[in-house]
């Protein structure tokens, strides 16, 4: 039986409210048919507009085997492409941030502009005709501040993300923002319990002791029932919706993306160990109300995201093989805003450094116990776990329509 087949079987067959079998978290040909129907076929978050802030400012990425370089254009317009020359397929642009006027391949110095064209090839002959050899382009959509790309030839329609999503995001105004800080750590797991981890606040009071100073472990917050019932968030919407910041829970159909905003413990402001502002300079000079809480926003299968009235931290996760995923975290500040005057670094960053790394443990000891030939799928707490009851769900769904509805057979690697 090829890989396709056994995935669709396992899946169509799969115990509701439990997890998944072993090879879904641990085996190779079962990450290469993730990446092939997900990541190399799905919208990804892959940063901000403000990290280009000007013209020939670009970033990189690598996602599984694509090099992909983003870059803004002298129209303003941000472009991704695939960061392969076009000459004999080395990378352009080596660096993970930089700027220039145009795009040199240091192979053979090949140069492109920043719309992607070919400008210079030396020594091709008089014949050679540069138009043929651009750039291949990469999907690329952005708002409120966050940039989207899709390496599929045909891709999703964006628009349903953008029309439910926008109204949340541009009271803030983060293409105004700047990163203050940013970190990458690889967690030895699948990028599924990553996820899976995310979606839950069960495990919070036991081990995010700094997390729990001011975000609440209530289900109702980390789970998908929108929390309408609870007096609380309620209220919380109400307020800041008559002061003109969208806050209901909403969730797409399929279950992809999600967004509402929930208030912190008490009178909490921000996520540092006192509860007060991290950032003396509000995020948003749009955003004028105090004790908004943080507007949530997760986007399967790359982003979750907590936006709060001083700072903004972005989450990015990108596997890297089947027992290892990359999880990048940034933190945004109003773009005025200085540090050491506006806000200390140290204490910017001080919740959300001690989650992840705690976060990273529980990973990898989940990820090692997995390993275990004794492993078998357990359940679920219906109380807590709704969340991660739902990401199944939605993974599970995506996965077969993605097999039935594709006809390319991708086989067990031997």
């Amino acid at each position: 039986m090829d890989i396709r087949s056994n995935v669709l079987r396992q899946l169509k067959t799969r115990r509701e409210g439990f997890s998944l079998e072993r090879p879904f978290y641990i085996d190779e040909d079962y990450f290469k048919l993730d990446m092939e129907m997900i990541y190399y076929r799905d919208w990804l978050f892959m940063g901000h507009d403000c990290e280009l802030p000007k013209p020939g400012a670009y970033f990189t990425v690598q996602i599984g085997d694509y090099p992909v370089v983003i870059v803004r254009g002298r129209d303003n317009v941000i472009r991704a492409f695939h960061n392969s020359c076009r000459h004999r397929g080395s990378r352009v642009c080596t660096k993970e941030h930089g700027s220039s006027v145009r795009l040199v391949c240091p192979y053979h110095q090949w140069t492109y502009d920043l719309d992607g064209k070919l400008a210079f090839a030396r020594h091709m002959g008089d014949d050679f005709d540069k138009s043929g050899y651009g750039l291949k382009p990469v999907h690329c959509e952005s708002f409120g501040g966050y940039i989207f790309i899709c390496l599929a030839q045909n891709t999703p329609d964006f628009q349903p993300i953008r029309d439910m999503v926008a109204p949340y995001m541009l009271p803030h105004r983060l293409s105004e923002a700047k990163v203050a800080f940013q970190s990458t750590i690889i967690e030895k797991g699948n990028w599924k319990l990553v996820w899976e981890n995310n979606r839950e606040c069960y495990h919070c009071a036991a081990n995010h002791p700094e997390l729990c100073r001011t975000y609440p472990e209530a289900p109702s917050v980390t789970g998908t029932d929108g929390g309408a019932d609870d007096p609380e968030i309620a209220g919380h919407w109400a307020r800041c919706e008559a002061a003109g910041l969208p806050s209901k829970f909403q969730i797409s159909p399929d279950g992809q993306f999600r967004t509402a905003r929930m208030p912190l413990i008490e009178d909490a402001e921000s996520y540092t160990m006192s509860g007060r502002r991290a950032v003396e300079r509000p995020l948003s000079d749009d955003v004028t109300l105090d004790r908004i809480g943080t507007m949530l926003l997760f986007h399967y299968p790359t982003t979750w995201n907590h936006i709060l009235g001083d700072h903004a931290i972005s989450f990015r996760v990108l596997p890297l093989s089947a027992n290892e995923t990359a999880v990048t975290t940034k933190w945004l500040v109003h773009k005025d805003a200085v540090e050491g005057v506006d806000y200390d670094l140290a204490e910017l960053t001080h919740v959300w450094t001690e989650t992840n790394d705690q976060d990273r443990r529980i990973v990898e000891e989940n990820a090692f116990g997995i390993h275990s030939p004794a492993y078998e799928p357990g359940p679920y707490s219906m109380a807590h776990e709704g969340g991660v009851m739902q990401f199944l769900e939605w993974y599970s769904n995506f996965m077969v329509n993605r097999l039935q509805g594709d006809q390319a057979k991708l086989s067990v690697v031997a």
